[in-house]
């Protein structure tokens, strides 16, 4: 139990530590704790208590580890239904208005209340009373198994991270509720021991999970914190050699227009012309670091009302005599108005769709969705391209990485879409795999972009103005 102990408060620590704002890793940390407070009450009865009581007696000391233990069990039975329950809530969440947002946590705190105040106290043989709290324990654990595991992740690169999160959580806590609500109740008492090895399992699965598709956003987390300082960095460097190139082709702009003018007044036509290269090369190099430092430097964001239905069509449409074999498909969800940048967010999704382009080769199926969620917009550029490899992948943000050899590019398309997504409170998520395509999803919260959908205004004054006309051509008539 000592393991399973360390084990669950190591979880929860690293939940709150991933995302403290997070009413989700909130509420399966304190899943987590509520857990771990079992697995020490288990430690405190069968090795702490017992070494002192056997090799270093002291009455006071026992005392207050018993009700440490006493404290830790409570807090284990009570909340981790309780708990479970809540997670559930948030990690699908409904909508509850007004005093139905605090009331309803409070409510289900009822059953945990009515047991603490009317059922014997706590004692080392019965915690609890099982046979009444089974009642309303497993009832709690169910709802909120169905209600996990009937999630939908609304878009294709959430959906491992969901069924990371499924089988790391369900069969733990099921197993947790069969082993220290149901069959205690049934007579078979000390059944918890056996839930060490669910909790292996769970964490185990937690871990994996952790390091290949991320847990409740903890890899995101970590992505995007790696990905925000390596943009800080690249833009730092870029200014500081747009800077010290731009004074030095000016430099040398000056100097071969003294040069050109003296040449062409003494008729030397061949240095005139030697002179018109050196010219060329060093407006190239101008253009060239021009170019990287405006898709690398800090993005002045100007939200303007947008309809971003359309703002898509506008994106695409300089872009349909590039498809060839290509065939096009749009699935744009209708109507929502947004506060966006409109010209950095098009550049943005000219830059992915581009991409999926070049990547098709003239051959294949683009498809390019505006889907809704509940509490976000999503951006969906999908191509059958080649894909790329997982290596390949997990690198396609990094600023100046790019798989085109020496077809060129410099490696800031997606790089410049995730700067602007993430300026706007968004997230941009890649998903590839070699052989089957690559999928960019640029999502934006609805809160931070306030999206209103404007079908339901345009629909209402439709209607008003139909029935105006009705009324009118009535009274003529």
């Amino acid at each position: 139990m000592l393991f399973v102990w360390i084990a669950l408060w190591a979880v929860a620590l690293i939940l709150l530590l991933a995302d403290p704002r997070s009413a989700v890793n909130r509420r399966l940390s304190a899943v987590a704790l509520c857990g771990g407070a079992g697995a020490l009450a288990a430690t405190l009865s069968e090795t702490f208590i017992p070494y002192i009581h056997e090799y270093r007696p002291h009455v006071g000391l026992e005392n207050t580890l018993y009700s440490v233990q006493a404290a830790a069990s409570l807090t284990s039975y009570y909340g981790l239904p309780y708990f479970f329950l809540l997670f559930a809530l948030a990690y699908r969440p409904v909508r509850l208005q007004g005093v139905l947002r605090w009331s309803i946590p409070l409510l289900l705190l009822l059953p945990v209340a009515y047991c603490l105040a009317f059922t014997p106290p706590y004692n080392e043989v019965r915690p609890i009373s099982h046979s009444l709290v089974v009642w309303w324990a497993v009832p709690y654990f169910l709802l909120a198994a169905v209600i996990v595991l009937f999630k939908k992740t609304g878009y294709r690169s959430l959906s491992h991270t969901h069924w990371t999160i499924c089988l790391a959580v369900l069969p733990t806590v099921l197993m947790s509720m069969v082993m220290s609500y149901v069959l205690p109740s049934l007579g078979m008492l000390r059944m918890w021991r056996y839930n060490v090895w669910f909790v292996g399992i769970g964490v185990a699965v937690f871990l994996i999970g952790l390091f290949t598709y991320g847990f409740l956003g903890m890899r995101l987390l970590v992505d995007r914190r790696r990905l925000d300082s390596t943009l800080r960095a690249v833009t730092s460097g870029t200014a500081i050699l747009h800077h010290a190139i731009k004074n030095d082709v000016g430099k040398m702009r000056l100097f071969t227009e003294k040069m050109k003018s003296y040449a062409e007044s003494t008729n030397q036509p061949e240095l005139v012309e030697d002179l018109g290269v050196v010219q060329a090369a060093s407006s190239h190099i101008q253009e060239m670091i021009s170019r990287v430092h405006r898709r690398t430097e800090d993005l002045e964001i100007r939200p303007q009302d947008v309809r971003l239905d359309e703002l898509v069509r506008e994106t695409i449409k300089p872009l349909v005599p590039r498809l060839g074999q290509v065939r096009l498909e749009l699935d744009l969800a209708e109507g929502w108005r947004c506060l966006i940048d409109p010209a950095q967010t098009g550049e943005a999704l000219g830059n992915v769709v581009s991409n999926a382009l070049e990547a098709m080769n003239g051959r294949g199926v683009l498809v390019v969705a505006l889907k809704e969620g509940k509490r976000e917009l999503t951006l969906e550029v999908r191509d059958s391209g080649p894909g790329m490899s997982r290596a390949q992948a997990v690198r396609a943000l990094e600023p100046f990485y790019t798989t085109k050899g020496g077809m060129g590019g410099f490696g800031l398309g997606l790089p410049y879409a995730y700067h602007v997504v993430r300026k706007h409170g968004g997230a941009l998520h890649l998903r590839s795999k070699a052989g089957e395509g690559t999928s960019v999803y640029m999502v934006f919260p609805k809160k931070r972009v306030q999206a209103v959908k404007a079908s339901s205004i345009s629909s209402l004054s439709s209607s008003l103005s139909v029935s105006r006309s009705i009324r009118e051509f009535r009274e003529e008539g």
